[in-house]
């Protein structure tokens, strides 16, 4: 199912393409459209993850000079019966995570500094359960293949806005120039919408349930999405066509359940995993206790899979250094945990 997901995706996005090349230059302009759409698709098969990773100039960590990180990945990998993934550390102070990766043999997982430092052992093993929940459902595909056409499709637009199209092929004349300026972006964020925003109500569920206790989840959305609010991600605002990978938009600006988000309320998803809380609670799965509201999700410190107890949030000042939660603390920009 997945996979007929994905050449749907694949069939709508070059049709997509080719609209919007003939809108620019006529006939010849939607076949120069479908030549890169062709190129385009076989890119993003092949290299989108590669090309993502080093947007955010993500850098492959191991047991070695990230031990605690990888044996989170480690733990909750062979809990979900998947493949240990390729795990990446991005140096940005704003906690957020994402997947990537054409199948779960071929899978990327990658954590910013900003999250390890910020929350605790058992809210990053619930954000990296997210994340192999999207390695699971084959989502990290479709996810990356939009992000490539995405951004393709709005430098589409911005060609007819500098080049004027071709208006001796062109039938629509100047109108279908201006239209192509103003449908391709807005095309591209509703694609984005439709694929991210279902999936991730689906990814915090599985995720939930991989890690075994959905408050570590809430607890986790409630940090990164106020994290999000106060630090700029200046790698994802230069490519905003892939702020839909992250488990929280890493974006400005982007916080209501509405028609241009490219994620769901936050406090809609962190409602819905105090929901599945209960019920477990209900079945005699977890613990009762009683589920935290959003802005107070940060104050629970329950002890983890691995025998911690959690520790305290550290402070909010991203520009001051700070330990993570492991001991460790930041050694310079070309890595923080070498």
């Amino acid at each position: 199912m997945n996979t007929l997901r994905t050449a749907m995706l694949l069939a709508a996005m070059t049709a997509l393409f080719m609209g919007v090349g003939f809108l620019i230059g006529g006939s010849g302009g939607m076949m120069i459209a479908l030549v890169i759409a062709a190129g385009t698709n076989l890119f993003s098969y092949w290299n989108a993850d590669k090309m993502v990773l080093s947007m955010n100039r993500a850098v492959e960590v191991d047991e070695k000079n990230a031990p605690e990180y990888y044996a989170i990945v480690q733990a909750l990998a062979k809990q979900a019966g998947l493949p240990m993934p390729k795990t990446y550390l991005i140096d940005n102070p704003q906690p957020n995570a994402f997947a990537t990766g054409r199948n779960p043999q071929n899978a990327t997982v990658a954590a910013s500094t900003g999250l390890l430092q910020r929350l605790t052992h058992e809210e990053v093993a619930a954000v990296m359960a997210h994340e192999l929940a999207h390695v699971q459902h084959r989502d990290t595909l479709t996810m990356t293949i939009v992000a490539t056409f995405a951004g393709a499709i709005s430098m589409l637009g911005n060609f007819a806005f500098f080049l004027g199209g071709n208006r001796d092929n062109n039938p629509f004349g100047f109108v279908g120039v201006l239209a192509a300026m103003i449908v391709a972006p807005f095309a591209a964020m509703i694609v984005q919408m439709a694929v991210s925003r279902t999936r991730e109500y689906e990814a915090d569920r599985r995720g939930a349930e991989i890690c075994g206790h959905p408050l570590w989840l809430a607890s986790a959305l409630d940090k990164i999405a106020r994290g999000a609010e106060r630090i700029p991600n200046p790698d994802a605002e230069r490519n905003p066509a892939m702020a839909h990978l992250f488990i929280i938009n890493p974006l400005h600006g982007e916080r209501m359940d509405n028609l241009f988000s490219t994620h769901p309320s936050t406090d809609n998803r962190i409602a819905a995993l105090q929901e599945m809380a209960r019920q477990m609670a209900g079945g005699g799965t977890q613990a009762a206790r009683p589920a935290p509201a959003p802005r107070q999700a940060e104050e629970q410190q329950p002890s983890g899979p691995w025998g911690q107890v959690a520790q305290p949030e550290l402070p909010a000042e991203p520009e001051k250094p700070k330990s993570n939660p492991w001991g460790r603390n930041p050694t310079g920009p070309k890595g923080r945990w070498s």
